[in-house]
């Protein structure tokens, strides 16, 4: 079962609420140098000086960069420019942005999570890990002994009981600020009652892990160095037990997953007529129905519209844009004997299990490793398929989130990339104190 908690979060001063929206920042993993340092400009106390205190991102850096993020936290708390809460309690957290020409509103909340290791408790994930950003957030939890930014988690909640009961009192929120045209707005409820109430509607439903794999799997290491040093099983409260995360209904209305594009590159010999031949007892294949070149429109109007496992290619050397749609869903079943359908009906599977490992890879790369970029804007894929670093994109429909639910009951994860949960959380809204 779920267990969730209340806690005392480190927060910024309320004296600050006019600059919120200078202090918050986009995920550590998102962020080059250029975006760190015109955060850092915007406000010296933004929190991206102590959540990336190395770049480039997922890789470890040397112990002396995360002692100074540590040394920073403790300034920013000794001039209560950061201040710890004085009593525990659930944070609602919601997130107003316009997309598809409306207003959305993504409604969840903050609490701690008890955790457990993957496939042996109500954790989920869907995706693989990697050591590098693994030693990276590590050696900065181990620094700050502190929980930077929240994991996405979904659970749920088809009649919104959970969203209800926390939102059915809020006012004002306490702390706002927009942030790449997202406002995020954050409350706190120190209810017993209402506390109680959540704490049991989420004991029944698993939590699945959206975006963040790499901060749980620290999570679950720093967990696992804290019990070696105790010599045995800590106690059930032990702040190493509990992971800080953003909870949000899989029925809420302002839950939007984007289709991340595959862009390649290395393959300058790709041949469009070529390849149509090759993969022609396998997908039907047409022009889109947009014709050559309008990329950002076609994933826009066209494709989202389109039967499950279609797929568009746009071809920068001829300028085509064409459409593939599979004959055949059981198409990896020989490849794939070890997974489930599931897993082999994944469109993300299909394209790289098939269309880039057994079509694209062997007959264009010519012996080379092909170079591979990603995007979820529709606007920068023709512009990044420009010849020179890339010359195709693939181009997605949405991974459906009961995809992740599916998987989950198989303890499989998708490829890298699957899905792309939008927008971003912000980091800052709320720290998570482990000592």
């Amino acid at each position: 079962m779920a267990l969730i908690r209340p806690f005392a979060g480190i927060r910024y001063s309320k004296q600050l609420r006019d600059s919120f929206a200078d202090l918050i920042a986009p995920p550590y993993d998102v962020l080059a140098e250029s975006g760190k340092a015109q955060l850092q400009r915007k406000h010296p106390n933004n929190i991206v000086t102590i959540d990336l205190p190395h770049l480039p991102t997922k890789s470890a850096g040397p112990d002396e960069v995360y002692e100074a993020a540590d040394e920073t936290l403790k300034a920013w708390l000794s001039a209560k420019i950061l201040q710890r809460d004085i009593r525990p309690a659930l944070y609602p957290y919601a997130q107003t942005f316009d997309h598809a020409g409306r207003t959305v509103h993504r409604r969840g909340f903050i609490a701690l999570v008890r955790l457990s290791p993957f496939g042996a408790g109500q954790v989920v994930p869907h995706e693989k890990t990697y050591k590098g950003p693994i030693e990276d957030r590590l050696k900065l939890m181990r620094a700050t002994g502190a929980q930077l930014s929240p994991i996405f988690g979904l659970y749920s909640d088809p009649r919104h009981e959970v969203t209800a009961a926390l939102y059915k009192s809020v006012g004002k929120p306490e702390l706002s600020g927009t942030m790449d045209q997202v406002r995020n707005d954050l409350w706190s409820v120190p209810d017993a009652d209402t506390e109680n109430k959540v704490i049991d509607l989420m004991r029944p439903r698993p939590i699945y892990i959206a975006d963040g794999h790499h901060r749980y799997t620290t999570a679950l290491q720093h967990q696992a160095e804290a019990i070696a040093a105790a010599g045995g099983e800590l106690p059930d409260a032990h702040p190493a037990n509990w992971c800080m995360f953003v909870l949000i209904g899989m029925q809420d209305p302002g839950l939007l997953i984007l289709p991340t594009h595959r862009l390649l590159g290395g393959i300058e010999s790709f041949d469009i007529a070529a390849f149509i031949k090759e993969i022609r007892p396998a997908f039907n294949v047409s022009d889109a129905p947009l014709g050559g070149g309008e990329v950002a429109e076609y994933l826009r109007m066209i494709l989202p519209k389109q039967p499950p496992h279609t797929f568009g290619l746009y071809d920068q050397r001829s300028g085509r844009l064409i459409e593939l749609r599979l004959k055949n869903p059981d198409l990896l079943k020989p490849l794939e004997p070890n997974h489930s359908d599931a897993w082999r009906r994944l469109d993300v599977a299909i394209l790289q299990r098939y269309l880039i490992d057994e079509v694209i890879q062997p007959r264009f790369a010519v012996g080379k490793e092909i170079v591979r970029g990603y995007t979820a804007d529709p606007d920068a894929v023709a512009a990044m398929t420009d010849g020179s670093r890339h010359q195709v994109a693939l181009l997605l429909q949405s991974t459906p989130l009961h995809a992740l639910e599916e998987l989950g009951k198989f303890d499989e994860v998708m490829p890298q990339k699957s899905t792309y949960f939008y927008p971003k959380l912000a980091t800052g809204m709320v720290i998570n104190s482990l000592r």
